[in-house]
This record gives C-alpha cells, sequence and structure tokens, in this order.
C-alpha cells in the first residue's frame, strides 16, 4: 500500500515535511508500544492471579460461564487493549516516510 502526502499547497520544504510525518509516525509508534506494554502486563497480572492464560479467560468470559466480578470486565478491557495496541504498534512501525 502507497499512502500520498498532498503538499501542493505547503511552503515547507519536502524534507521538512518528511521530517515532520516521521517524527509523527516515530511517536505515534512508540506511545502505541507503550500502550500494548501496559496492557499486556495487566493482562500477566490477571494470569497470575486467576492462574488462566488470557486466551482461556476469553473463552470462558465470552461463553458466560464466569461471574460478574470487576477484575473480569478490567481483564477483559486489557485483553481488548493488547490487540488494539498491537495492530496500531504493527501498523504504524511498518510505515515508513
Amino acid at each position: 500500500m502507497n499512502l500520498a502526502l498532498k503538499t501542493d499547497n505547503s511552503h515547507y520544504e519536502k524534507g521538512s515535511i518528511r521530517n515532520a510525518v516521521s517524527f509523527a509516525l516515530n511517536s505515534a509508534a512508540s506511545h502505541a508500544r507503550q500502550r500494548f506494554e501496559h496492557y499486556f502486563s495487566t493482562c500477566k497480572n490477571f494470569e497470575k492471579i486467576y492462574n488462566m492464560t488470557s486466551e482461556k479467560f476469553m473463552e470462558q468470559f465470552d461463553a458466560g460461564s464466569l461471574g460478574d466480578e470487576q477484575d473480569y470486565f478490567d481483564w477483559y478491557a486489557a485483553v481488548r487493549g493488547v490487540n488494539l495496541w498491537r495492530e496500531r504498534y504493527e501498523i504504524l512501525s511498518g510505515v515508513s516516510v
């Protein structure tokens, strides 16, 4: 996939634009990595507490076989966070300018 930047109306040099866009992408990728690591760590903590993998937890959560403890909803959100931020990190870190 190719992405194009429209710079016709800009008075900035292409090198400056490239540097700014590269900086923004790198910053966003770094932020995504940090968010991924946070949610991953949260999942690992729940896995230790409940002696269950996040995959097994999601199966049981989706099947409705767990209770309504707040931890379960927090764990569910953390698993979703891992998936979302991993995807964003992989996409952003794969983009080059």
